[in-house]
Protein backbone atom coordinates (compact mmCIF):
# COMPACT_ATOMS: atom_id res chain seq x y z
CA UNK A 1 0.00 0.00 0.00
CA UNK A 2 1.10 3.48 -1.13
CA UNK A 3 1.61 6.26 1.54
CA UNK A 4 -0.82 8.08 -0.33
CA UNK A 5 -3.45 5.44 -0.02
CA UNK A 6 -2.76 4.69 3.46
CA UNK A 7 -3.13 8.53 4.02
CA UNK A 8 -6.48 8.25 2.77
CA UNK A 9 -7.86 5.30 4.54
CA UNK A 10 -7.68 7.70 7.36
CA UNK A 11 -10.04 9.78 5.75
CA UNK A 12 -12.08 7.67 3.69
CA UNK A 13 -14.47 5.18 5.82
CA UNK A 14 -13.24 1.37 4.75
CA UNK A 15 -16.19 -1.01 2.97
CA UNK A 16 -17.23 -2.20 6.50
CA UNK A 17 -18.41 0.87 7.46
CA UNK A 18 -20.19 1.62 4.52
CA UNK A 19 -22.31 -1.43 4.63
CA UNK A 20 -22.81 -0.66 8.03
CA UNK A 21 -24.41 3.15 6.78
CA UNK A 22 -26.01 1.64 3.99
CA UNK A 23 -27.55 -1.26 6.09
CA UNK A 24 -29.03 1.03 9.52
CA UNK A 25 -29.92 3.71 6.64
CA UNK A 26 -32.71 1.21 5.02
CA UNK A 27 -33.75 -0.40 8.57
CA UNK A 28 -34.97 3.22 9.45
CA UNK A 29 -36.45 4.33 6.43
CA UNK A 30 -37.87 1.26 5.81
CA UNK A 31 -39.29 1.19 8.63
CA UNK A 32 -41.52 4.53 8.46
CA UNK A 33 -38.53 6.50 10.26
CA UNK A 34 -38.87 10.15 9.22
CA UNK A 35 -42.24 11.10 9.13
CA UNK A 36 -42.77 14.62 10.01
CA UNK A 37 -45.76 15.15 13.17
CA UNK A 38 -46.00 17.20 16.50
CA UNK A 39 -46.38 14.23 18.73
CA UNK A 40 -43.30 12.03 19.78
CA UNK A 41 -43.39 8.51 18.85
CA UNK A 42 -42.51 5.70 21.50
CA UNK A 43 -39.07 4.46 19.65
CA UNK A 44 -40.03 0.63 21.58
CA UNK A 45 -40.36 -1.21 18.20
CA UNK A 46 -37.70 0.32 16.46
CA UNK A 47 -35.21 -0.09 19.24
CA UNK A 48 -36.44 -3.40 19.61
CA UNK A 49 -35.44 -4.22 15.69
CA UNK A 50 -32.34 -2.60 15.83
CA UNK A 51 -31.77 -4.78 18.55
CA UNK A 52 -32.12 -7.73 16.95
CA UNK A 53 -30.05 -6.99 14.11
CA UNK A 54 -27.39 -6.17 16.78
CA UNK A 55 -27.18 -2.62 15.98
CA UNK A 56 -27.76 -1.47 19.91
CA UNK A 57 -24.64 -3.23 21.00
CA UNK A 58 -22.13 -3.16 17.95
CA UNK A 59 -19.47 -1.58 20.10
CA UNK A 60 -19.78 -3.47 23.20
CA UNK A 61 -17.53 -7.33 23.69
CA UNK A 62 -18.59 -10.05 21.34
CA UNK A 63 -18.35 -12.57 24.64
CA UNK A 64 -21.01 -10.31 25.96
CA UNK A 65 -23.36 -10.01 22.94
CA UNK A 66 -21.69 -7.48 21.50
CA UNK A 67 -20.63 -6.59 17.59
CA UNK A 68 -17.32 -6.68 19.29
CA UNK A 69 -16.43 -3.40 17.46
CA UNK A 70 -16.29 0.48 18.68
CA UNK A 71 -17.69 3.63 19.38
CA UNK A 72 -16.62 4.48 15.88
CA UNK A 73 -19.60 1.77 14.73
CA UNK A 74 -22.46 2.97 17.23
CA UNK A 75 -21.47 6.71 16.25
CA UNK A 76 -22.32 5.50 12.22
CA UNK A 77 -25.58 3.90 13.35
CA UNK A 78 -27.11 7.00 15.45
CA UNK A 79 -25.96 9.13 12.99
CA UNK A 80 -27.75 7.38 10.25
CA UNK A 81 -30.93 7.09 12.50
CA UNK A 82 -31.07 10.39 12.68
CA UNK A 83 -30.37 11.27 8.99
CA UNK A 84 -33.35 8.93 8.63
CA UNK A 85 -35.45 11.05 11.25
CA UNK A 86 -35.13 8.94 14.20
CA UNK A 87 -32.00 9.00 16.41
CA UNK A 88 -33.05 7.13 19.14
CA UNK A 89 -31.30 9.00 21.84
CA UNK A 90 -31.07 6.65 24.57
CA UNK A 91 -28.25 5.22 22.26
CA UNK A 92 -26.25 7.73 23.53
CA UNK A 93 -27.06 7.04 27.09
CA UNK A 94 -27.28 3.22 27.53
CA UNK A 95 -24.54 1.19 25.24
CA UNK A 96 -22.29 3.96 24.08
CA UNK A 97 -21.95 5.76 28.19
CA UNK A 98 -23.49 2.98 30.34
CA UNK A 99 -22.33 -0.01 28.25
CA UNK A 100 -18.71 0.80 27.30
CA UNK A 101 -17.94 1.88 31.46
CA UNK A 102 -19.01 -1.47 32.52
CA UNK A 103 -17.10 -3.10 29.76
CA UNK A 104 -14.19 -1.51 30.49
CA UNK A 105 -14.06 -1.22 34.18
CA UNK A 106 -17.03 -3.72 35.56
CA UNK A 107 -16.24 -6.66 37.20
CA UNK A 108 -16.94 -9.98 35.50
CA UNK A 109 -20.16 -10.64 37.25
CA UNK A 110 -20.99 -7.14 36.34
CA UNK A 111 -20.12 -7.97 32.76
CA UNK A 112 -22.02 -10.99 32.85
CA UNK A 113 -24.90 -9.87 34.32
CA UNK A 114 -25.75 -6.32 32.89
CA UNK A 115 -24.05 -6.50 29.02
CA UNK A 116 -25.91 -9.19 27.20
CA UNK A 117 -28.98 -7.11 27.70
CA UNK A 118 -27.75 -3.59 27.32
CA UNK A 119 -26.47 -5.33 23.62
CA UNK A 120 -29.86 -6.86 22.54
CA UNK A 121 -31.33 -3.68 23.83
CA UNK A 122 -33.68 -6.32 26.49
CA UNK A 123 -32.36 -4.37 29.06
CA UNK A 124 -32.15 -0.41 29.11
CA UNK A 125 -30.10 1.52 31.36
CA UNK A 126 -30.19 5.00 31.85
CA UNK A 127 -27.43 7.74 33.40
CA UNK A 128 -28.02 10.12 36.07
CA UNK A 129 -25.14 13.21 36.70
CA UNK A 130 -26.62 16.04 36.50
CA UNK A 131 -27.81 18.22 39.73
CA UNK A 132 -29.58 21.28 40.42
CA UNK A 133 -27.20 23.31 42.15
CA UNK A 134 -23.94 21.78 40.14
CA UNK A 135 -24.76 22.54 36.76
CA UNK A 136 -21.32 21.90 34.79
CA UNK A 137 -19.74 22.07 37.80
CA UNK A 138 -19.47 18.40 38.47
CA UNK A 139 -17.20 19.02 41.82
CA UNK A 140 -20.48 20.48 43.03
CA UNK A 141 -22.23 17.09 42.80
CA UNK A 142 -24.11 16.75 46.24
CA UNK A 143 -25.26 13.00 45.92
CA UNK A 144 -23.46 11.17 48.22
CA UNK A 145 -23.04 7.52 48.67
CA UNK A 146 -21.93 6.09 52.53
CA UNK A 147 -20.92 2.54 53.67
CA UNK A 148 -23.41 0.81 55.93
CA UNK A 149 -21.85 -2.71 56.68
CA UNK A 150 -21.77 -4.57 53.49
CA UNK A 151 -24.07 -2.48 51.64
CA UNK A 152 -24.08 1.68 50.68
CA UNK A 153 -26.78 4.08 51.03
CA UNK A 154 -27.29 6.48 48.50
CA UNK A 155 -28.50 9.80 48.71
CA UNK A 156 -28.87 12.63 47.05
CA UNK A 157 -30.92 14.32 43.37
CA UNK A 158 -30.18 14.46 39.89
CA UNK A 159 -32.26 15.93 37.06
CA UNK A 160 -32.71 16.09 33.16
CA UNK A 161 -32.28 12.00 33.24
CA UNK A 162 -33.21 10.55 29.70
CA UNK A 163 -35.72 7.79 29.76
CA UNK A 164 -35.73 6.66 33.39
CA UNK A 165 -39.44 5.37 32.55
CA UNK A 166 -38.47 2.80 30.05
CA UNK A 167 -34.94 2.09 31.80
CA UNK A 168 -34.48 -1.11 33.75
CA UNK A 169 -31.66 0.42 35.70
CA UNK A 170 -30.26 3.71 36.34
CA UNK A 171 -25.99 4.54 36.54
CA UNK A 172 -25.63 7.71 39.36
CA UNK A 173 -22.75 9.10 39.75
CA UNK A 174 -22.55 9.94 43.33
CA UNK A 175 -19.26 10.78 45.36
CA UNK A 176 -18.03 8.73 48.44
CA UNK A 177 -15.46 9.45 50.64
CA UNK A 178 -11.80 8.84 50.66
CA UNK A 179 -10.80 7.14 54.01
CA UNK A 180 -7.42 8.08 54.36
CA UNK A 181 -8.19 12.01 53.18
CA UNK A 182 -11.52 12.25 54.10
CA UNK A 183 -12.16 13.84 50.49
CA UNK A 184 -15.18 12.99 48.26
CA UNK A 185 -14.54 11.51 44.98
CA UNK A 186 -16.86 10.09 42.90
CA UNK A 187 -18.21 6.79 42.14
CA UNK A 188 -20.61 5.30 39.63
CA UNK A 189 -23.53 2.75 41.34
CA UNK A 190 -26.20 0.55 39.29
CA UNK A 191 -29.64 1.36 40.84
CA UNK A 192 -32.62 -0.87 39.47
CA UNK A 193 -35.79 1.41 39.02
CA UNK A 194 -37.87 -0.55 41.67
CA UNK A 195 -35.53 -0.06 44.23
CA UNK A 196 -37.05 1.60 47.54
CA UNK A 197 -36.32 5.05 47.78
CA UNK A 198 -35.59 5.31 44.08
CA UNK A 199 -37.81 7.68 42.79
CA UNK A 200 -38.62 10.11 39.50
CA UNK A 201 -40.91 12.61 38.27
CA UNK A 202 -41.04 13.87 34.75
CA UNK A 203 -39.95 17.26 34.02
CA UNK A 204 -42.59 18.98 31.56
CA UNK A 205 -40.10 19.48 28.46
CA UNK A 206 -41.20 21.73 25.31
CA UNK A 207 -39.16 19.49 23.20
CA UNK A 208 -40.34 16.73 20.64
CA UNK A 209 -38.46 13.64 21.42
CA UNK A 210 -39.98 10.28 22.33
CA UNK A 211 -37.64 9.95 25.59
CA UNK A 212 -38.57 11.80 28.41
CA UNK A 213 -36.90 13.93 31.00
CA UNK A 214 -37.11 13.11 34.56
CA UNK A 215 -35.86 14.54 38.23
CA UNK A 216 -34.31 11.58 40.44
CA UNK A 217 -34.85 11.47 44.25
CA UNK A 218 -32.46 8.87 46.00
CA UNK A 219 -33.72 8.78 49.80
CA UNK A 220 -30.60 6.01 51.31
CA UNK A 221 -31.06 4.10 48.40
CA UNK A 222 -29.76 0.47 50.15
CA UNK A 223 -27.11 -0.97 47.70
CA UNK A 224 -25.60 -4.06 47.61
CA UNK A 225 -21.54 -4.30 47.39
CA UNK A 226 -22.41 -5.07 44.34
CA UNK A 227 -24.08 -2.18 42.90
CA UNK A 228 -20.38 -0.04 42.51
CA UNK A 229 -19.53 -0.16 39.07
CA UNK A 230 -16.12 -1.30 39.42
CA UNK A 231 -13.38 0.05 42.13
CA UNK A 232 -14.12 2.81 44.46
CA UNK A 233 -10.46 4.53 43.56
CA UNK A 234 -10.81 4.46 39.63
CA UNK A 235 -14.25 6.66 39.56
CA UNK A 236 -12.92 9.67 38.52
CA UNK A 237 -11.24 7.50 35.19
CA UNK A 238 -14.61 5.70 34.75
CA UNK A 239 -16.81 8.61 34.73
CA UNK A 240 -14.27 10.07 31.83
CA UNK A 241 -14.34 6.51 30.08
CA UNK A 242 -18.00 7.36 29.56
CA UNK A 243 -18.09 10.87 29.44
CA UNK A 244 -16.18 10.73 26.22
CA UNK A 245 -18.67 8.70 23.97
CA UNK A 246 -21.23 10.74 25.06
CA UNK A 247 -19.97 13.89 23.27
CA UNK A 248 -18.88 12.01 19.93
CA UNK A 249 -22.35 10.22 20.11
CA UNK A 250 -24.08 13.69 20.26
CA UNK A 251 -21.94 15.07 17.79
CA UNK A 252 -23.10 11.94 15.59
CA UNK A 253 -26.57 12.67 16.45
CA UNK A 254 -26.57 16.42 15.75
CA UNK A 255 -24.53 15.51 12.14
CA UNK A 256 -27.23 12.97 11.20
CA UNK A 257 -30.33 15.08 12.21
CA UNK A 258 -28.52 18.13 10.40
CA UNK A 259 -28.26 15.74 7.21
CA UNK A 260 -32.03 14.69 7.40
CA UNK A 261 -33.10 18.40 7.43
CA UNK A 262 -30.85 19.52 4.92
CA UNK A 263 -32.50 16.38 2.61
CA UNK A 264 -36.00 17.82 2.91
CA UNK A 265 -34.09 21.66 1.97
CA UNK A 266 -32.87 20.14 -1.16
CA UNK A 267 -35.38 17.95 -1.74
CA UNK A 268 -38.14 20.70 -2.03
CA UNK A 269 -35.90 23.78 -3.12
CA UNK A 270 -35.26 20.82 -6.16
CA UNK A 271 -38.67 21.07 -6.99
CA UNK A 272 -40.52 24.06 -5.65
CA UNK A 273 -40.85 26.17 -8.95
CA UNK A 274 -42.52 29.79 -8.36
CA UNK A 275 -41.14 31.40 -11.37
CA UNK A 276 -39.15 30.03 -14.19
CA UNK A 277 -37.12 27.84 -12.46
CA UNK A 278 -36.82 25.73 -9.10
CA UNK A 279 -35.80 27.99 -6.31
CA UNK A 280 -32.58 25.84 -5.80
CA UNK A 281 -31.85 27.91 -9.01
CA UNK A 282 -31.61 30.76 -7.50
CA UNK A 283 -27.74 31.69 -5.74
CA UNK A 284 -29.85 33.13 -2.68
CA UNK A 285 -31.49 29.72 -1.82
CA UNK A 286 -28.42 27.24 -2.99
CA UNK A 287 -25.43 28.79 -1.51
CA UNK A 288 -26.72 28.66 2.37
CA UNK A 289 -27.67 24.86 1.68
CA UNK A 290 -24.15 24.46 0.17
CA UNK A 291 -22.53 26.08 3.41
CA UNK A 292 -24.59 24.17 5.73
CA UNK A 293 -23.59 20.60 3.54
CA UNK A 294 -20.06 22.07 4.22
CA UNK A 295 -20.08 22.46 7.92
CA UNK A 296 -21.75 19.06 8.56
CA UNK A 297 -19.14 16.86 6.23
CA UNK A 298 -16.49 18.86 8.57
CA UNK A 299 -18.09 18.03 11.78
CA UNK A 300 -18.95 14.56 10.34
CA UNK A 301 -14.87 14.49 9.99
CA UNK A 302 -13.93 15.89 13.53
CA UNK A 303 -16.11 13.39 15.18
CA UNK A 304 -14.73 10.29 13.01
CA UNK A 305 -11.45 11.34 14.37
CA UNK A 306 -12.74 11.28 18.11
CA UNK A 307 -14.12 7.89 17.75
CA UNK A 308 -11.08 6.25 16.03
CA UNK A 309 -8.77 7.99 18.84
CA UNK A 310 -11.38 6.63 21.10
CA UNK A 311 -11.12 3.29 20.25
CA UNK A 312 -7.46 3.30 19.94
CA UNK A 313 -7.22 4.07 23.44
CA UNK A 314 -6.09 7.65 23.24
CA UNK A 315 -8.37 9.07 26.27
CA UNK A 316 -6.90 12.51 26.44
CA UNK A 317 -6.38 13.38 22.63
CA UNK A 318 -10.25 11.65 22.23
CA UNK A 319 -11.32 14.35 24.75
CA UNK A 320 -10.22 17.12 22.94
CA UNK A 321 -11.38 16.19 20.01
CA UNK A 322 -14.76 15.06 21.28
CA UNK A 323 -14.84 18.65 22.43
CA UNK A 324 -14.31 20.04 19.33
CA UNK A 325 -16.60 17.27 17.46
CA UNK A 326 -20.07 17.98 19.54
CA UNK A 327 -19.36 21.85 19.44
CA UNK A 328 -18.79 21.65 15.51
CA UNK A 329 -21.63 19.58 15.06
CA UNK A 330 -23.90 21.31 17.54
CA UNK A 331 -23.47 24.55 15.76
CA UNK A 332 -24.18 22.98 11.78
CA UNK A 333 -27.19 20.98 13.07
CA UNK A 334 -28.87 24.19 14.48
CA UNK A 335 -28.31 26.23 11.52
CA UNK A 336 -29.43 23.17 9.04
CA UNK A 337 -32.65 23.11 10.93
CA UNK A 338 -32.98 26.58 10.88
CA UNK A 339 -31.83 26.92 7.16
CA UNK A 340 -34.01 24.25 6.05
CA UNK A 341 -37.24 25.88 7.42
CA UNK A 342 -36.19 28.98 6.00
CA UNK A 343 -35.85 27.22 2.64
CA UNK A 344 -39.54 26.24 2.89
CA UNK A 345 -40.84 29.38 4.16
CA UNK A 346 -44.68 28.90 5.50
CA UNK A 347 -44.17 25.19 4.77
CA UNK A 348 -41.13 24.79 7.24
CA UNK A 349 -43.71 25.18 9.90
CA UNK A 350 -46.22 23.10 8.90
CA UNK A 351 -47.17 19.56 10.24
CA UNK A 352 -46.72 18.23 6.55
CA UNK A 353 -42.83 18.74 6.34
CA UNK A 354 -42.09 18.04 9.80
CA UNK A 355 -39.30 20.46 10.32
CA UNK A 356 -40.52 23.05 12.64
CA UNK A 357 -40.23 20.58 15.97
CA UNK A 358 -36.75 19.90 14.84
CA UNK A 359 -36.02 23.71 16.19
CA UNK A 360 -36.43 22.55 19.92
CA UNK A 361 -34.39 19.24 18.98
CA UNK A 362 -31.65 21.05 17.55
CA UNK A 363 -31.14 23.04 20.65
CA UNK A 364 -30.28 19.68 22.73
CA UNK A 365 -26.72 19.42 21.15
CA UNK A 366 -25.68 22.50 22.16
CA UNK A 367 -26.51 22.35 25.69
CA UNK A 368 -26.51 18.52 26.35
CA UNK A 369 -24.35 16.79 27.92
CA UNK A 370 -21.88 20.54 28.25
CA UNK A 371 -22.22 24.09 26.73
CA UNK A 372 -21.19 24.71 23.79
CA UNK A 373 -19.33 27.72 26.43
CA UNK A 374 -17.69 24.92 28.50
CA UNK A 375 -16.41 23.21 24.98
CA UNK A 376 -14.95 26.71 24.62
CA UNK A 377 -13.35 27.47 27.98
CA UNK A 378 -11.80 23.94 27.75
CA UNK A 379 -10.54 24.46 24.38
CA UNK A 380 -8.72 28.02 25.66
CA UNK A 381 -7.21 26.40 28.70
CA UNK A 382 -6.74 22.34 27.35
CA UNK A 383 -5.83 23.22 23.72
CA UNK A 384 -4.49 26.82 23.81
CA UNK A 385 -2.91 27.31 27.08
CA UNK A 386 -4.40 29.68 28.31
CA UNK A 387 -5.51 31.10 31.91
CA UNK A 388 -8.32 29.20 33.66
CA UNK A 389 -11.11 31.37 33.72
CA UNK A 390 -13.18 28.95 36.53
Amino acid sequence: MSARSREAGAFVENAEHRALREAVSAFARGRGAGQGGREPRSPAQLWEEAGKLGYLGVSLPEEYGGGGCGITELSLVIEELGAAGSPLLMLVVSPAICGTVISRFGTGEQKRRLLPGLADGSARMAFGITEPDAGSNSHRLTTTARRDGDDWLLSGRKVFVSGVDEADSTMVVGRTADARSGKLKPCLFVVPRDTPGFVFHEIEMELNAPERQFQLFLDDVRLPAEALVGHEDAGLQQLFAGLNPERIMIAAFAVGLGRHALDKAVDYARTRQVWSAPIGAHQAVAHPLARIHIELELARLMTRKAAELYDHGDDMAAGEAANMAKYAAAEACARAVDQAIHTLGGNGLTTEYGLAPLLTLSRVPRIAPVSREMILNFVSHYTLGLPKSY
